[in-house]
């Protein structure tokens, strides 16, 4: 078969069969998955030639991505159940209550500035694994919650795990390629080639990321609050203006400065001493505080199985003291990441490893168990039990807690990576056939449709590539080589087609499928992420297609073309936006003076 829309088609069909269920009929992850397992399969096997034995190996690389992936999570888990018996959360509850009683301004807090420091040092949906339980544990239902961890999971991650993205995902998609060739005949190198990918992703970061903060306080009042206003949550746009440019300004500058290392990191550590300073002096803070409305009021897919305790804690433990295990937690990722301190190589070093699984090149499964964030979880919890001075039932108890949501959350991790390695191991190498990968296939097809106005899709095949792969680093790989080549053949500058692919891939994050799961399962809400899914879409939508037209001005520049028309389109959609919630408000006013 050499048709190309249909073989695109055909390699869109496990994606497509896994929305379709997650999003449109309801279904579990590990229902939907186990779906898509079997259609994978079949489209692999059936059109792609690819060798039973070459899947089977896919299968078992993917187990082993699973394992590392179930690490983390059970890390997060058994940290904040060991901080809930231990009294800290509540002392971390009362410590944000003080900074500022408004639940706006805590998700922007913790989600937006928090959240990116953490993605900065470990990635690989960290962030979302810590600040949802967090959240959960000031208070915040649990879909809220989750909702927050993951819409953060867009501007900081192209720069997350020290730059892995770019300096592993971007680099190890072009180096040996021909596109490492024309770069160097154009008088460049790659790493320098990466220096300007990684400014041209910050720019673009920059740009579309200044509203991220603002869409989470809006989805949270719209879906959460007493009320169901959006208007409530964009009534706080100075501050979540604030809070953006607080981590986006460091971040840009690091970007430009010190390359794709430590933007996320600095962006967030920085906009966290900014805001927390600010908020505590009042600067920006909304008149009247906003709260979720009485518990007795919340939605029961609101909730999930794992509920910190609202009761006092059996001693008093300081602000410091409750919060040293996550700065322990985030003190080590930072050590432990930075490559001249050689304590990453030791750690990297210990890691048992099956290499050319059935002698497929390539295919390997491994586990560093020393060096992956869940042992660093670990030690944050070892240390906690020392320094909250727990007693061994609490510390059982908390072991409990854990041990049953991660049973909850495997099975769909254990389907989801294995299908996505069958996804991608699916070109000439693993076949019988000559057909590219389903991934490439896909995106071959895309670049068709579209002529000139790929740089508006080029961030959709990034966004693409995370939801199927699970990451933006690996999205990243199989794409920029893709990416490079259509903006040669379109006759545009490579750069920030290729930055457009890490911008793409970094918000495709927000609803990759495993990261959807691992984060819901840390508030115990396993079995609903196909809910969360259709919320988290929206502000991944607005990523994507911001991005996608910001990238097309940059290499086409204003006029009456395609890139303009979107602009002048997302400007009038904003206009509309801030009219109906004027009316939103106004129309609330007579209420608020009846009430008084």
């Amino acid at each position: 078969m050499e048709n190309l829309a249909v073989l695109s088609l055909l390699a869109f069909l496990p994606i497509l069969v896994i929305g379709v269920l997650l999003v449109g009929l309801r279904w579990s992850a590990r229902n939907a998955m186990a779906v898509g397992f079997v259609v994978v399969i079949a489209v692999a096997w059936g059109v792609w030639n690819v060798e039973p034995l070459a899947i089977a190996a896919s299968v078992i690389q993917g187990l082993g991505i699973s394992l590392d992936i179930l690490y983390i999570v059970f890390g997060a888990l058994l940290l904040l159940a060991t901080m809930t018996a231990s009294g800290a959360m509540a002392s971390i509850r009362a410590a944000f209550t003080r900074i500022s009683p408004d639940r706006r301004v805590q998700a922007i807090i913790i989600a937006w500035l928090f959240g990116s420091f953490i993605e900065g040092a470990s990635g690989f949906g960290t962030p979302a694994a810590v600040a949802a339980p967090l959240l959960l544990a000031l208070g915040f239902p649990a879909m809220a919650a989750v909702m927050c961890g993951l819409i953060i999971q867009s501007t900081p991650v192209t720069f997350g795990a020290l730059g892995t993205p770019i300096i592993i995902g971007v680099n190890g998609g072009l180096a040996g390629t021909a596109a490492e060739s024309s770069i160097e005949a154009g008088g460049s190198t790659l790493p320098a080639y990466l220096g300007d990918v990684a400014i041209s992703a910050a720019t673009v970061h920059g740009l579309v990321g200044v509203l991220i903060p603002l869409f989470m306080a809006a989805l949270l009042t719209r879906f959460f609050g007493e009320n169901k206003r959006f208007s409530d949550g964009l009534a706080i746009w100075p501050f979540a203006i604030f809070a953006a440019l607080a981590m986006i300004v460091p971040y840009w500058l690091t970007a430009r400065f010190l390359g794709p290392e430590f933007p996320s990191l600095f962006g967030g550590l920085i906009g966290l001493g900014i805001v927390i300073t600010a908020t505590r002096a009042g600067f920006l803070q909304p008149k009247e505080p906003w709260d979720f409305g009485d518990k007795s009021t919340w939605l029961d897919s609101w909730m999930g199985d794992l509920r910190p305790d609202d009761a006092a804690p059996r001693q008093v433990i300081g602000t410091a003291k409750a919060w040293s295990p996550y700065v322990l937690l985030a003190g080590i990722l930072v050590i432990t990441r930075i490559p001249e301190l050689g304590i990453q190589s030791a750690l990297q070093g210990v890691n048992p490893t099956w290499a050319n699984i059935f002698g497929y090149d390539g295919v390997s499964a491994g586990f560093q168990f020393l060096y992956l964030p869940g042992a660093v979880f670990l030690v944050a919890v070892f240390a906690s039990y020392g320094i909250h001075r727990m007693k061994v039932s609490e510390i059982k108890a908390s072991w409990a807690v854990a041990g049953k949501q991660i049973l909850k959350a495997a099975p769909a991790i254990v389907i989801a990576v294995p299908l996505v390695r069958i996804f991608i191991n699916s070109g000439v190498e693993f076949s019988t056939g000559d057909l590219a990968s389903m991934p490439l296939t896909l995106a071959e097809g895309a670049a068709a449709a579209t002529g000139s106005a790929w740089p508006l899709m080029a961030p959709f095949v990034g966004g693409l590539g995370a939801f199927a792969a699970g990451s933006n680093t690996i999205s990243n790989i199989m794409f920029s080589q893709f990416q490079f080549a259509t903006a040669e053949g379109i006759g545009v500058a490579t750069a920030p087609i290729v930055a457009a692919q890490a911008v793409g891939g970094a918000a495709g994050n927000m609803l990759t499928v495993h990261n959807v799961v691992a984060a819901a399962a840390t508030v115990g809400m396993v079995g609903r992420e196909g809910e969360l899914m259709r919320k988290v879409a929206i502000p991944c939508l607005y990523y994507l297609f911001m991005a996608g037209i910001v990238s097309y001005l940059f290499v086409w520049g204003f006029g009456l073309n395609a890139g303009t028309i979107g602009f002048a389109l997302a400007l009038g959609v904003a206009v509309l936006v801030i009219v109906a919630a004027i009316r939103e408000r106004r129309q609330h006013e007579p209420t608020l003076r009846r009430d008084v």
